[in-house]
């Protein structure tokens, strides 16, 4: 048991490193992703090589499909609406701000409610799911105002979005065991921790 224990904690505290390098990646670089398959396709794979907003994305997935099927549906209609709104506001804006304090205090309010697993009311769920949505959305958006063809690398993100939420959301609320509820809550738990790593990192730089 012990053994299990120390290893548990050693993949916990190497989840929490390898999301940390990721993080400190530049997102005004966001736009050099390239597949060779076109814009469309370089936005799937930024999203998908990029640890903190998939990070943000799941922790916000999590925090909605917790409460049940009724919130999960809201989420599946909140949240990418919420981000692509965010997202062309960002296309719009020449700039390309660096808000890593915002994203580790983002990490640190949906980690910890997941973490907390309390029993939120549905207005407050959608109202973070909302605003956590759009935030993401708005700074993925300023990262991608350099790119070509941002309005397409944009769409390619929504679409792997939608996906990403879609699967996650079905498979936490179909989540019924004991374990399982658990599992989550260390998920969120450990991106609570890495939002208050990242707040210090940012006040110290």
């Amino acid at each position: 048991m012990l053994k299990r224990g120390s290893a548990r904690v050693g993949l916990g505290r190497l989840a929490i490193a390898a999301l940390l390098l990721g993080l400190d990646c530049p997102r005004a670089e966001a736009h050099l992703v390239t597949t060779g398959l076109g814009p469309v396709y370089d936005g799937v794979a930024h999203l998908a090589l990029s640890p903190a907003d998939l990070a943000l994305l799941v922790v916000v997935t999590l925090l909605a499909a917790m409460r049940g099927a009724r919130p999960g549906r809201w989420l599946l209609a909140l949240l990418p609406s919420a981000w692509l709104a965010g997202g062309v506001l960002g296309l719009t804006l020449p700039v390309n701000p660096s808000l890593d304090w915002a994203i580790g205090l983002a990490f640190l309010l949906a980690g910890g409610l997941v973490a907390a697993d309390r029993n939120l009311p549905l207005p407050v769920v959608s109202g973070l799911v909302t605003i956590l949505g759009a935030f993401h959305g708005f700074l993925t958006g300023a990262a991608l105002t350099a790119a070509p063809s941002a309005g397409l690398e944009l769409t390619g993100e929504w679409v792997a979005l939608i996906v990403i939420v879609t699967l996650v959301a079905g498979l936490v609320v179909s989540l019924k065991a004991f374990w399982a509820r658990i599992v989550v809550r260390v998920v969120g738990s450990w991106i609570a921790a890495t939002g208050l790593l990242l707040i210090g990192w940012s006040f110290r730089a």
